[in-house]
């Protein structure tokens, strides 16, 4: 087995920020466990979810009124900073915990390296969309498999029900593929099939849905920009927007958290984006659901894609696991067959 690679060097959305309240809760990345807690000011902190004495899981414990995160089993106590202390044996040495730096952006805590700069939080890409809200979505799948499902639209017609084309209209995709030195660039265009919550985006019988979207590895994610143009080819009036953060929690399972944005070039309707950011974080909603009450079915879908018979919608698919090996998991490292989940000290 290889060892774990080191993604916690990249910020991850872990959990909404207003799951963390006056308890600790754990968190998984990569096989890895975290206990996140607030300190006595509010502010949000994470440690290896195993104390340095015995390992037991710091999650489990409580947060004192001095802001520290107390161990469940022998009572060590320690501040956002991983410094700690044993009250049976004050004099103690060597106690501290491994801290990591969390961040609250955009309704979320983001987890990384102490020594991860801010600079390297992701970009959202919002400059002139509203946001409509953020939701997390767990998926019984590898990260892989999870992120190859995204990858392409090919299955539209077969799993989703709203967005996109019918089988109908299968063979009337318009479809181009980049692969670059760090990320991906896809775009699809095809005739929009009947969907009635569509009506409340200016959607209309007969337009033509287009969705293109960069998919980067500094963590996995990707960010989907759809829009949809008359017969004409005029615009319909909003334009949404979806970044999708691919987090793996362990070898077999992947949480999805996805951000909400919508934009409009009418002037007369910006005072609607408001509502209308809503509505379409609720269609997000639905796709991403579709997909994840599916993926069970291809779960074991091995890592390599050796011997499929891959066809023109999966170009991004090969190029995307160098990327992930080279860019995510750093130095070209490849994903452990399995990464037991464990207590012990990170060493990611």
């Amino acid at each position: 087995m290889e060892p774990t690679p080191k993604v916690i060097r990249h910020f991850h959305p872990v959990l909404p920020a207003r799951s963390l309240g006056t308890s600790p809760v754990r968190v998984e990345l990569a096989g890895r466990a975290y206990a996140l807690f607030r300190d006595a000011a509010g502010q949000p902190a994470a440690l290896a979810d195993a104390c340095p004495h015995r390992f037991a899981p710091l999650s489990k414990g409580k947060v004192r009124p001095d802001g520290r995160l107390q161990c469940p089993y022998h009572g060590w106590r320690f501040d956002a900073q991983g410094k700690g202390s044993n009250p049976s044996q004050p004099e103690l040495r060597h106690c501290d915990a491994r801290s990591f730096q969390v961040v609250e952006r955009y309704g979320y805590l983001w987890l990384a390296e102490r020594d991860t700069p801010l600079s390297a939080m992701p970009d959202m890409g919002d400059e002139g969309y509203v946001f409509g809200g953020a939701f997390s979505t767990h998926f019984p799948a590898p990260l892989h498999v999870s992120l190859d499902n995204f990858s392409e639209d090919e299955h539209t017609p077969y799993v989703h029900t709203r967005l996109g084309w019918d089988d109908a209209n299968a063979s009337r995709v318009d479809f181009e593929a980049q692969n670059l030195e760090d990320r991906t660039v896809i775009r699809y265009r095809a005739p929009q099939r009947p969907a009635p919550m569509m009506v409340v985006l200016g959607v209309r019988d007969g337009d033509f849905f287009q969705n293109e979207w960069v998919t980067r590895f500094d963590p996995v994610r990707s960010q989907y920009t759809i829009q949809w143009t008359a017969p004409d080819g005029r615009p319909r009036p909003f334009i949404t927007r979806a970044n999708i953060f691919f987090v793996p929690e362990t070898a077999r399972t992947t949480r999805l958290h996805v951000f909400s944005f919508l934009r409009t070039e009418q002037p007369l309707l910006r005072p609607l984006l408001p509502v209308a950011a809503r509505a379409a974080m609720a269609l997000t909603w639905w796709e991403v659901r579709d997909d994840a009450q599916f993926i069970a079915t291809v779960a074991d879908t091995p890592y390599s894609h050796k011997g499929m018979r891959l066809d023109r919608f999966d170009t991004p698919l090969v190029h995307q696991r160098r990327l992930l090996e080279r860019i995510y998991y750093g130095a070209g490292a490849k994903p452990a067959a399995v990464v037991p989940l464990t207590r012990e000290a990170p060493g990611l």
